[in-house]
């Protein structure tokens, strides 16, 4: 049987490999202080990024439906060079049907920066010079987040912090990115928990204030070095983090694995090696889809 080949234009990991090149073009913008053009490229990245989430389920899902030439090329079948992709509007609908978390504001956010980008780029409005990094890169970070977490990525593999001669400056970008990604996932959660009937809130805290730290020790992935209760920033109930001390050529000294049991009253926490939240010797992670 012959192979059939995906062209470049709807294959996955050259999809990936694109964006991740946008998106460190955008943080070098950023180290030289040009935030307009900062904000173009990361608008392009995520878009790319979406795109190779949905093309890693199958190329079909970011072929253009109106061009056959592209739908034969997602079946491994080349008739033709002019192959064409959904545009991001599409992609960002169609991520919502693939992860939960993938909610309206995050459509929302998403569209909005790709129509920046499209004036940015076809017109003569410099749509991204006024908008200071600190009213979109928190929402940037966890849309990005969001998508990695799809193909079971994390923003260290994107970013390439992962490797062990990143540079200090791409490790410290590294920190801060987790660590807005995190204050907005904790903002999240915060608002899908009050929007709960009263009865139910009191309900979820009550099960979770019966804990002990026994019923929830073989929820962990790992062969922590102590368990302890803490206030979940979320829901305010009462949640167990269990942590490992580890020296990491991370920019912060201690990292600790975390899992929120979903018996507590939210489920923002869960357990990983991907950071979470970070402070200035720590930091929380997860790994297994939120609710929220």
């Amino acid at each position: 049987m012959t192979t059939k080949l995906v062209p470049p234009a709807l294959e996955p990991q050259a999809i990936l490999a694109k964006s991740k090149l946008y998106i460190s073009r955008a943080l070098a913008a950023k180290a030289r202080q040009d935030m307009g053009e900062y904000q173009l490229w990361a608008s392009l990245a995520l878009e790319l990024l979406g795109k190779s989430a949905l093309a890693q389920i199958h190329p079909c899902l970011v072929a253009d439906p109106q061009s056959f030439v592209s739908l034969f090329a997602a079946a491994g079948v080349n008739i033709g060079p002019d192959v064409k992709t959904i545009s991001a509007k599409t992609v960002f609908e169609r991520l919502t049907h693939i992860s939960k978390r993938f909610d309206n504001r995050t459509q929302v956010f998403c569209d909005n920066m790709s129509l920046k980008r499209n004036a940015e780029l076809h017109s003569g409005e410099a749509a991204f010079e006024a908008a200071i990094p600190a009213s979109w890169e928190g929402r940037f970070w966890h849309t990005a987040d969001i998508i990695l977490e799809i193909t079971e990525q994390r923003i260290e593999h994107w970013l390439g912090a992962d490797h062990a001669k990143a540079p200090k400056e791409l490790l410290a970008e590294y920190a801060y990115a987790i660590s807005e990604a995190a204050k907005v996932r904790v903002d999240t959660a915060r608002d899908a928990f009050r929007r709960l009937p009263m009865k139910e809130r009191d309900a979820r805290k009550g099960r979770a204030d019966q804990l002990a730290i026994w019923e929830v020790r073989r929820g962990f992935r790992l062969l922590e070095d102590g368990i302890w209760p803490v206030i979940c920033p979320a829901c305010g109930s009462r949640s167990f983090v269990a942590g490992v001390n580890t020296r990491r050529r991370f920019p912060i000294r201690t990292m600790v694995t975390v899992r929120k049991k979903r018996l507590t009253s939210c489920s923002v926490l869960q357990s990983s090696t991907a950071p979470l939240v970070t402070s200035n010797s720590t930091a929380v992670t997860r790994s297994r889809p939120l609710d929220w």
